[in-house]
């Protein structure tokens, strides 16, 4: 089987380690598969070609033998169906996982975007301060339904799973926050997540597509 993801040649170094092909690439290493990658740079997100493929111009694409699909969610649940290790052993456990792979990127990523990305994005701007108060009210209101859902269980649907992988890449934009601690449930559950040698070998590749292909002036910096 021939398994090919689409990813960024490079991104600037405040976004390395985060952009969302390191989902299928987690995924992949978790279910022991390989993969190649199909480097997006130089213009081509805005191609005709990959825009069939990708229609937002974003990452991760994916292909195999038998489909092409898009977005990192259904990319990660085509995944599971592939690998024992993976897939759902019944169909309670498939369909709690696509709930929690959609509740991960409907109910809890927009909500840490809100709060974290307009200070990058427009740093210095002056309704900076109270739009964030008003995203970590939200925020804190999801963290904790989550929190009382995962209860003392180590994982999502009961074993680590695609939810799991989407999930903690999701929290990890709050690694350096300070309302992560006051959720230690949660805070556990991320560092579980990503003490997983499939994780680590993930954001290696990714970090190791960037180096390959830093320009010259991010190489001489």
């Amino acid at each position: 089987m021939t398994i090919e993801i689409s990813a960024f040649a490079w991104v600037p170094p405040f976004a390395q380690g985060y952009v969302k092909d390191l989902r299928p690439r987690w995924a992949l290493a978790e279910a022991g598969i390989d993969y190649t990658v199909s480097l997006v740079g130089n213009g081509r997100a805005d191609t005709p070609e990959y825009r069939a493929w990708q229609p937002f111009g974003q990452v991760p694409a994916y292909r195999d033998d038998e489909v092409e699909l898009f977005e990192s969610g259904a990319i990660l649940l085509h995944i599971a169906q592939k690998s024992p290790a993976l897939a759902p052993r019944d169909k309670q456990e498939a369909a709690t996982t696509t709930a929690w792979v959609f509740s991960a990127l409907n109910a809890i990523e927009p909500k840490v975007d809100n709060m974290i990305l307009p200070a990058i994005f427009h740093p210095g701007e002056p309704w900076i301060e109270g739009a964030r108060a008003a995203a970590e009210d939200i925020l804190r209101l999801r963290l904790n339904s989550l929190s009382n859902a995962l209860g003392e269980k180590d994982w999502l649907t009961g074993r680590f799973g695609v939810a799991d992988i989407v999930m903690a890449s999701v929290l990890r934009g709050l690694q350096d926050e300070p309302i992560l601690r006051d959720f230690p449930r949660l805070a556990a559950y991320l560092k579980r997540c990503l003490a997983r040698p499939a994780f680590d070998a993930a954001i290696k590749a990714q970090l190791a597509t960037f180096a390959e292909n830093a320009p010259p002036e991010a190489a001489a910096s």
